[in-house]
């Protein structure tokens, strides 16, 4: 069916106009004033309403084997979600660990997700070691469409790639063309701590941020940025939570490193005496780079409102009370992750926008539009242009609500934001012209999402 959206302010990156767009056969057709509709259009009126291109969030967990246990949501309950809260697009973490044979991890993330998505979805594949057969099996998951890869300088032993294999890893990245993201800590530094603080007595959540501190993250991505400049590769830093972090990665790109910067949402609003309070509210807390000191929430905002820091996505990872307990007797034990994929839109227009601390125009750009193109989707998603997909995000800045667990559709029995008031949320959310949400309430179709395969880009 055709759609014909009416009235709304249309912002994308560098524009913003009061017009009509006319939807067709999944895409944008057109876009004028006082477009006219036929017999059979949907017609919406969004009088009084900013529509926005389908905001992408590029960094999630949702299938993840994850010490000892599994993330919490599915792939449908994630994707419904997102949706809900003006996600049309997620780029998911495959994460096959050490042990196990990368191919067939690609392989098992895409059955997973497959058929069960409400969104549009890709994927970064985790690169965990680098082995006779590596490059082989990466160089056909790239031609399988997926152009973007991901190290960890964390989790040794399970996740956590050495420098040798990090080398191979940007190498063969730079000649396909793939941007490499990369979890920047130091995987022994970590380790090391971890047992001196144990052998202490240090057991509780309130330990787990000085085991990781704010020098081993900084550390990490001055010696990812290193290696970026000595294998000309593209490289990205998820969820960078720290001045120290920032400066590193900001030197390197000062002398023509290609990095890229990402922060996530936690970083922004939480700071790490949520992680200090007692017992298992602590532990909900514990993610990894932890949540930080609140003085660099004023450095991060400022990074994103001068485009320093490129996107800001979510690291959505949810793990609930009973599996964050795992951790009672160990701060080492604690699930990390906090879940984020439906809070991410609204809270950032919130705190970012509406008090003063993003324009519209970096918002878009943040949330959606950056992300695009630095991965390989724009301009079909991250945009509102005549030949795009019609991911478009209707979006009610008069609304008001609380963030709670018990309104939340992740398969989560907490929430990191609890009680946070938001200022606004979608009011129609579509994914390539099908109406998914209205007024919070998902309507629309379970398995929409499809695979979206990408070309690399950053040769």
């Amino acid at each position: 069916m055709a759609l014909l959206i009416r009235n709304g302010e249309i912002v994308t990156v560098g524009s913003r106009a009061r017009a009509d767009i006319f939807v067709e056969n999944e895409t944008v057709t057109r876009i004028g004033k006082n477009l006219e509709a036929s017999a059979g259009v949907e017609v919406i009126d969004a009088t009084g309403k900013l529509v926005f291109p389908g905001f992408i969030d590029p960094h999630v967990h949702i299938y993840l084997p994850f010490m000892s246990t599994f993330a919490k949501d599915t792939h449908e309950t994630a994707s419904i979600a997102a949706l809900i809260g003006g996600t049309t697009t997620y780029i998911e973490m495959c994460c096959p660990s050490r042990k196990d044979d990368a191919l067939a991890g690609y392989e098992l993330w895409k059955a997973k997700a497959e058929g069960h998505s409400a969104c549009d979805y890709a994927f970064h594949m985790s690169v965990t070691k680098f082995v006779e057969e590596t490059e082989a099996q990466l160089r056909q998951i790239v031609a399988d469409g997926t152009a973007s890869f991901k190290i960890f300088l964390a989790y040794k032993n399970f996740f956590g790639v050495d420098d040798g294999e990090m080398y191979q890893t940007l190498e063969l990245a730079k000649r396909l063309g793939v941007i490499v993201t990369a979890h920047c800590e130091d995987a022994e530094l970590v380790a090391r701590l971890q047992q001196k603080l144990l052998a202490e007595g240090k057991t509780g959540p309130e330990w787990h941020e000085p085991s990781r501190p704010e020098s081993v993250e900084a550390e990490g991505t001055g010696r990812f940025a290193t290696f970026l400049e000595n294998t000309g590769a593209a490289g990205y830093v998820v969820h960078l939570s720290c001045e120290k972090a920032l400066h590193a990665a900001l030197a390197a790109k000062s002398r023509g490193v290609r990095i890229h910067v990402e922060s996530v949402l936690p970083h922004l609003l939480l700071d790490k005496t949520f992680a200090e309070r007692p017992g298992v509210e602590g532990m909900k807390h514990v993610m990894s780079p932890p949540l930080r000191a609140k003085k660099n929430q004023a450095v991060l905002w400022n990074g994103l409102a001068t485009g320093a820091i490129d996107t800001v996505g979510t690291d959505h990872c949810p793990f609930d009370t009973e599996q964050k307990l795992l951790g009672k007797d160990s701060f080492a034990n604690i699930p990390n992750g906090i879940p984020g994929i439906e809070d991410r839109v609204n809270l950032l227009y919130t705190f970012g926008v509406k008090r003063g601390q993003l324009d519209l125009d970096r918002f878009v750009d943040a949330a959606s539009t950056r992300a695009a193109k630095l991965f390989g989707l724009f301009p079909r998603k991250g945009t509102i242009a005549v030949g795009s997909d019609a991911d478009l995000v209707i979006f009610d800045p008069e609304y008001r609500g609380v963030i709670s667990a018990k309104s939340q559709h992740v398969n989560n029995d907490y929430n990191a934001f609890e009680g946070m008031e938001i200022e606004g949320r979608p009011s129609v959310v579509t994914v390539r012209g099908k109406v998914q949400v209205r007024d919070g309430k998902f309507i629309g179709e379970r398995g929409r999402g499809r695979f979206l395969k990408r070309e690399p880009s950053h040769f």
